[in-house]
């Protein structure tokens, strides 16, 4: 059997149902919203690192996805760090700036904290089918149709996204504003390009969805090709969120880490 065999194989959240796996993950990361600590937030990182041979998703893959919440995560260290109020002993003077314990603790707190609500997401996202996401919002959540077919529509034309980067970027080079020049000119030159891309995918998102709703994808009374149905399985995916989200809470308050966003000062 070969290695995306047995990945496969071993892959038990591509079972599961999305909408029982979106709920798993508000439970899971809930405390997370409510306490500034980086127990609780390193307790649902490395429990969701944990489920990655469950999730049918390759490492390799997962790191595709996930880099950019590295690279968010060490940026927010660093500038929290330096802009929090100081306390404890200095660990570094910048002059204007300076990074303290105290500063650098809540620091990591954040950029764990925005990780560790991030990942699990990215995880949920990449072991689900969007047809199947799309089932469960309309038949389970009874969320609108032209809401959910927009967003099936965007998340079906997600893998266009660097195709039309690339020609973005080409046209604006024929229109001798590429990203070339200074520094400054060429964030300029990529935030305009990032921009149009933006306006593009929502607009043939947005074709998209009305052109299937007007052959009947978003009719009152239909028939599905595929039910979203309920199993054992999704009740063990509820519990384990549950667990995880619970598990935070008690490591953060047996650390003596569990600190409130509303009740710190």
């Amino acid at each position: 059997m070969s290695a995306e065999a047995k990945l496969q194989r071993r892959a038990v959240l591509l079972r599961a149902n999305p909408l029982s796996k979106l709920v798993a993950v508000l439970a899971a990361t809930l405390p997370l919203v409510v306490t500034m600590d980086f127990v609780s937030a390193a307790v649902v990182l490395v429990g969701t690192l944990a489920l990655l041979p469950l999730s049918g998703v390759s490492p390799v893959l997962f790191f595709q996805r996930a880099w950019i919440l590295v690279v968010a995560s060490l940026l927010t260290v660093w500038g929290t760090a330096i802009i929090a109020e100081d306390s404890g002993r200095t660990l570094l003077d910048l002059g204007i700036y300076s990074i303290s314990e105290g500063s650098l603790s809540l620091g990591a707190a954040t950029g764990l904290r925005a990780i560790g609500i991030a990942v699990p997401a990215v995880l949920v996202m990449a072991s689900t089918d969007p047809t199947d996401l799309a089932d469960a919002l309309a038949q389970r959540a009874k969320l609108p149709h032209r809401f959910v077919l927009g967003a099936l529509a965007a998340m079906r034309l997600l893998g266009l996204l660097a195709e039309e980067w690339k020609t973005l970027g080409m046209a604006r080079r024929a229109r001798g504003v590429g990203s070339f020049g200074s520094p400054l000119d060429r964030i300029k030159a990529n935030t305009g390009q990032a921009f149009g891309l933006m306006v593009q995918a929502i607009r043939r998102a947005s074709r998209l969805a009305l052109s299937m709703e007007a052959k009947g994808f978003g009719g009152h009374h239909r028939t599905w090709a595929r039910p979203s149905t309920f199993s054992l399985l999704d009740l063990w995916v509820l519990l384990g969120g549950l667990a995880l989200g619970a598990l935070a809470v008690w490591a953060a308050v047996s650390a003596g880490t569990w600190n409130v966003v509303w009740m710190n000062n």
